[in-house]
């Protein structure tokens, strides 16, 4: 690939673009800000960032707040830092994408275990915080089985998934049994039968432990999905929580001229 020469334009209102008071600290925001332009395409793969001195002036921080963003960048592979040259911007287009619907939620969820892999991270049996009492519909600090797990594809990280469900259903499979297959699957075949879903997206930032089990630099921005599914005869059977790294995952919906969702050909959604 022709290395181009540093073509970054200064981002007109930088510095007001950190925010001072927030918890973050300004090198993480500056992470996070030139990860979405990377992203984006508003600097394409070859073409350089500005030096630390650059940055100094334009988000009007100190040397060692420019060179830990860099670095950071670095760390998650997004820019090589070559010596005498600058901080080029690598070339990240290859790594693939799902495109996953908010439809046909057992379909998706079979192909994505067909298509990924997961690894557990985390598998006991805690008490249940209000939060997950709340949507299994538990008393607080009831036992839950509490799951954490990362799916990759092709071995880069993508997703983390927290998952609680009750301790009598998560009684009937092992920590084992979900590196091989889809919770859901697992389910079904304790005889849970499944009969609906609700799911709520938002957006959230990537805290350290996340950030480095994704692999990307802390403050990433991440879609954030929020699920809770039922048995037939109407009780929660599992509560989760999944990160996604947008750069490798994004979510389409098709509306029809009516403004009603259309059931789109099944895609990938995660479990």
């Amino acid at each position: 690939m022709q290395v181009r020469q540093p073509s970054y334009v200064r981002d007109k209102g930088a510095e007001r673009a950190l925010d001072r008071a927030a918890g973050m600290p300004l090198y993480q925001q500056i992470v996070a800000l030139l990860t979405n332009r990377i992203r984006s395409g508003a600097i394409a793969a070859g073409e350089y960032l500005p030096g630390e001195k650059d940055l100094c002036v334009e988000y009007g921080v100190s040397r060692i707040t420019a060179r830990r963003a860099m670095n950071e960048l670095a760390h998650a592979g997004l820019v090589a830092r070559e010596q005498g040259r600058g901080t080029r911007v690598l070339d990240n287009q290859l790594s693939p994408v799902f495109s996953a619907s908010i439809n046909g939620w057992r379909e998706n969820v079979t192909a994505m275990g067909r298509r990924t892999s997961a690894q557990v991270l985390d598998f006991a049996y805690v008490p249940a915080p209000a939060a997950v009492a709340a949507a299994l519909e538990v008393a607080p600090g009831e036992t839950v089985q509490h799951t954490v797990r990362v799916r990759q594809l092709n071995d880069e990280p993508f997703s983390h998934l927290v998952t609680y469900v009750p301790e009598d259903v998560g009684r009937r499979y092992k920590r084992a049994d979900l590196g091989n297959s889809p919770l859901h699957k697992l389910l079904e075949r304790a005889g849970v039968r499944i009969a609906k879903a609700r799911q709520m997206l938002t957006a959230t930032l990537a805290d350290p432990p996340v950030a480095g089990i994704l692999g990307i630099p802390v403050g990433s921005p991440l879609i954030a999905v929020e699920r809770v599914v039922r048995d037939e005869t109407g009780r929660p059977v599992e509560f989760i929580r999944i990160l996604y790294r947008p750069d490798l995952y994004r979510i389409e919906i098709s509306m029809d001229n009516e403004g009603g969702v259309e059931r789109p050909e099944p895609k990938v959604l995660d479990s």
